[in-house]
């Protein structure tokens, strides 16, 4: 039985990532082989050749084939042998698993569960990534850790406050509580800080001083993806006249202890000056290799704490709590047993 949410689109790789050389990727513990068609179609298929289990990213794209490396064994696009050189029958259970692929914006999703049930709609919406009011940085890091711990790292940023001091972080934030708000699968956690300096990262990108109102929403679309809102306004001025950051967060896992996480930041302010991009490509390299670290550890003393022992959590973990709730009902329903037919 899966302890990961299957029906579901995950971040696999980035557009520019993706070609003729086939890129190897694990994703809820499945092995996966990406790679372009001549036309330019992203393709994914499983990472395992059924002939002696050899890794098909470990062979060549002929044709717009897959080529098995070990035996030449080949596969098309939707994961069906086309080719066995030592024969020409080709056994018809001879076939590896094809993935919907959905490329948007940068982004390639994969879909890890039933065909049938991919439905793009579900997809979140990431179009600031092409949108050029916007300046956007990009990261890639593996982190080790069970996904779920970057879930409540995202869903509570009072860690801030502790972890990324010299970066975005302030005694200010764990002062200031959250509202939570739970449609379908969507967990937002709001946190408005009134009256306060633009965290250090900023500042210097954002050119201000003085004090203004700051505030971030982290909106959880489960089980795979975050969508930070977040920025600084004038005191008690809406939020969309002020300097403003998205951050999308894809996170995948790779297996029960480690986690791909892809993060791209968007910011409507300096977007032609180079220096803040390059300054905030380091800083947010800070942030994340903070947090990549700082999870590490907490991994490893869950790995070690005793059966029962459940963590203690506060008010400020209400986002954490009903994310929590959200990703119990998805593996609930996955693993409720198929209706018997009529």
């Amino acid at each position: 039985m899966s302890d990961y949410v299957l029906e579901a689109w995950y971040v696999t790789a980035w557009s520019h990532e993706l070609g003729a050389q086939p890129l190897h990727r694990q994703v809820c513990e499945i092995p996966v082989a990406l790679y372009r068609t001549r036309d330019g179609q992203a393709v994914a298929l499983e990472d395992r050749c059924p002939h002696r289990g050899y890794p098909l990213s470990a062979g060549r794209v002929v044709d717009d084939a897959l080529e098995c490396g070990y035996h030449g064994f080949t596969f098309d696009c939707s994961g069906a042998c086309t080719r066995i050189p030592a024969q020409e029958i080709v056994p018809p259970r001879t076939r590896v698993r094809a993935f919907p692929v959905v490329e948007r914006d940068g982004w390639i999703w994969i879909w890890t569960g039933d065909p049938q049930r991919a439905d793009e709609t579900r997809v979140p919406d990431t179009h600031w990534m092409t949108d050029p009011a916007w300046a956007t940085v990009t990261h890639s890091f593996d982190f080790a850790c069970r996904a779920g711990l970057i879930h409540d790292n995202l869903l509570d940023l009072t860690h801030e406050s502790f972890i990324h001091t010299s970066t975005v972080g302030d005694d200010y934030i764990y002062k200031h509580g959250i509202t939570v708000v739970v449609d379908g699968d969507v967990v937002s956690a709001d946190r408005l800080m009134p009256g306060v300096v633009a965290p250090p990262l900023y500042a210097r990108t954002m050119q201000t001083e003085g004090l203004y109102d700051r505030f971030h929403c982290t909106e959880f679309h489960a089980p795979s993806f975050h969508v930070l809102h977040s920025g600084i306004t004038g005191a008690g001025r809406p939020r969309e006249e002020g300097y403003l950051i998205k951050v999308m967060n894809g996170i995948t896992p790779i297996d029960a202890h480690r986690s791909h996480y892809f993060y791209a930041f968007y910011r409507n302010f300096g977007v032609d000056q180079q220096w803040a991009t390059d300054e905030l490509v380091e800083g947010l390299r800070v942030v994340l290799q903070e947090d990549a670290d700082a999870l590490a550890l907490q991994e490893l003393g869950l790995q070690s704490r005793p059966a029962g022992e459940f963590d203690v959590l506060i008010a400020q973990d209400a986002g954490v709590a009903k994310a929590r709730k959200v990703m119990e009902r998805l593996l609930a329903a996955e693993r409720q047993p198929a209706a018997e037919p009529a």
